[in-house]
């Protein structure tokens, strides 16, 4: 088996007027099953847009992008949306619940996309609540819950489907520090079942809370490698 996430040579190139604007410039990165890493970089430096790449919300201009062995450059939307479901658990950094579901009905989303009858879409929906801590609240709204508790409500909407991939953007940024910590926790905890994590940060801090680091600047890979040799750089 190959790497789960393989990406070869990718550039992102958007016309701006006579400018051509490279998003990202020729990036080749592998990232194995089990991985906890984090994507760096400030605002403008190409992260997001690599981040749509790797979530299969967008397609390379140019280059290869392997997930799981598939092949996610050449697929056609509806490909993208099957294998987003499929394979891909996101966590947002404003949770994007539906403020008018409850919170086993936000959790079920995925589920219902992915074709899952009624009674085993409540059971997976009830044990991700379960494993976020929030069980006993399935029937609120996510108004009623703080910050923090809707976040966890989003890990548990994106672990619903058993994702390869939880791929999560600016996790922590609409938190306090406080619940922040708990957050990366538990995205750590997760981490350490198995679960393939893959966060987009702008912020140092956060990303070495991950055991890799790579850094974009100017469409392009400035550093990877090990947490600690970054901690070493920065």
């Amino acid at each position: 088996m190959g790497p789960l996430i393989d990406l070869q040579d990718i550039y992102k190139i958007y016309e701006m007027g006579d400018e051509e604007v490279r998003a990202n410039d020729g990036i080749s990165l592998s990232i194995e099953k089990g991985e906890m890493t984090a994507i760096v970089g400030k605002s403008g430096s190409g992260k997001s847009t690599l981040m749509n790449i790797i979530g299969a919300l967008d397609v390379p201009t140019s280059g290869t992008y392997h997930l799981e062995g598939e092949n996610v450059g050449e697929m056609t939307d509806n490909q993208l949306a099957g294998i987003r479901n499929r394979l891909i658990g996101f966590i947002f950094q404003q949770y994007n619940l539906l403020t008018r579901s409850t919170l086993l009905e936000n959790v079920e989303l995925p589920l219902i996309y992915a074709g899952i009858d009624g009674e085993e879409r409540r059971e997976r929906a009830m044990a991700s609540l379960k494993r976020v801590g929030l069980a006993d609240k399935y029937k609120n709204l996510p108004g009623q819950l703080s910050g923090g508790q809707q976040q966890r409500v989003s890990i548990a909407r994106a672990l619903a489907g058993s994702p390869s991939l939880i791929l999560a953007d600016e996790p922590t940024g609409a938190l306090d520090s406080r619940t922040s910590r708990e957050v990366l926790d538990f995205l750590k905890q997760l981490n350490e079942e198995g679960n393939t994590i893959v966060m987009i940060t702008h912020d140092n801090s956060i990303a070495l809370e991950a055991k890799r680091v790579i850094r974009i600047h100017d469409g392009r890979i400035n550093f990877d490698g090990d947490v600690n040799d970054y901690a070493a750089v920065i």
